[in-house]
């Protein structure tokens, strides 16, 4: 039953990345949308994300349950070391939904919306920029179990040009998955062939971002290249993954819809593949110290169990909910474009 464990703990952080990832992504491209096209790029960006965007954290959640119940020493290291750009995490999550709700819903229209507009996009970069810095801290070996200081434990743990390139390439990443899965939710030529263009932008920069995170790993001597060449399925992933641009850039010349979305997922999963297989199970690397393992490091054997089987019930019930969900609003979307032409 460990395994199924794993498994849902794996496919929710997969999942919260590439449904919640294009989610901040949204918010992410309006920071790189001019004045000019910001109104029709908010509005059907707005259309993609407004039914299911608070459903995008499910996975969060999903997974913030699963490494505390089920591996609570993880979780404590995690959440003690890392408390402070989770903290941040978390509050970004809180002003963007907030932002969001009022910027949509409030009954006065008036300068507050400017307002509003800005901390929605804001807060839509700086979650998925510490959501990356975590997610960089917990593989470079930089978390100290025996520091004795204040910065040793709790600043240095988590603050370096690695985890701050891997912050940035993560937004990037965002907005790479919201251009793509945007170009689907144009209701009109002009407004896809804006879209594509910044999907093509948005690769340029994920591209350059993600040769800052080799960069950094030289600089704070993280064997980075040796994590995704030095075994074969990591190779084999980012092969796969430059492979598939060529299929995107066609997909995306032609205007389809669906397979541009099936292909920017699967080069995020095969991104998350080249790092994860290297690591696997260790899910905490630590310096000068055993890393910590999702199988040694676990929940005794009942606590598992109960929780592998709370997981695979709870799924009957949730994901057919869930596809009801995006179908259902993705079906009255279509309905009020249609009505609009």
């Amino acid at each position: 039953m460990q395994y199924v464990v794993i498994t849902y703990l794996c496919l929710a952080i997969l999942l919260y990345l590439l449904l919640g990832g294009a989610d901040f992504g949204a918010g992410i491209m309006e920071l790189f949308t001019s004045s000019k096209n910001r109104s029709a790029a908010r509005q059907t960006m707005s259309h993609a994300i407004g039914p299911i965007w608070e459903a995008n954290h499910m996975w969060l959640i999903i997974a913030v349950v699963i490494l505390f119940v089920g591996f609570p020493r993880i979780y404590s290291v995690m959440s003690v070391y890392l408390h402070i750009p989770l903290l941040i995490m978390l509050m970004g999550i809180i002003a963007r939904g907030t932002a969001f709700v009022f910027r949509h819903y409030d009954a006065v229209k008036d300068r507050m919306q400017q307002l509003y507009n800005r901390i929605f996009a804001l807060s839509s970069a700086v979650t998925p920029f510490f959501l990356g810095v975590i997610a960089a801290s917990v593989v470079a070996g930089t978390i100290d179990l025996q520091a004795s200081d204040f910065l040793s434990a709790y600043v240095f743990s988590w603050l370096h040009w690695f985890s701050v390139a891997v912050g940035v390439f993560t937004v990037a990443l965002c907005g790479y998955l919201a251009s793509v899965y945007s170009i689907g939710e144009a209701h009109n030529e002009a407004d896809k062939r804006y879209f594509i263009r910044k999907t093509r932008t948005m690769t340029v920069l994920a591209f350059a971002a993600g040769g800052l995170v080799f960069l950094a790993a030289e600089m704070e001597g993280i064997p980075l290249w040796q994590w995704i060449f030095g075994n074969v399925v990591g190779t084999a992933a980012v092969v796969l993954a430059t492979i598939s641009l060529g299929a995107m850039a066609y997909a995306v010349g032609r205007g389809w819809t669906v397979l541009p979305r099936l292909l920017a997922g699967f080069q995020v999963t095969m991104i998350l593949l080249a790092i994860g297989y290297r690591h696997f199970p260790d899910f905490i690397v630590v310096q000068n110290g055993a890393n910590l393992s999702l199988l040694k490091d676990q929940a005794p054997a009942a606590t598992i169990d109960a929780l592998g089987w709370a997981l695979l019930l709870g799924s009957i019930f949730i994901l057919p909910a869930l596809y009801y969900l995006y179908y259902s609003f993705q079906h009255q979307a279509e309905e009020v474009a249609e009505a609009a032409h």
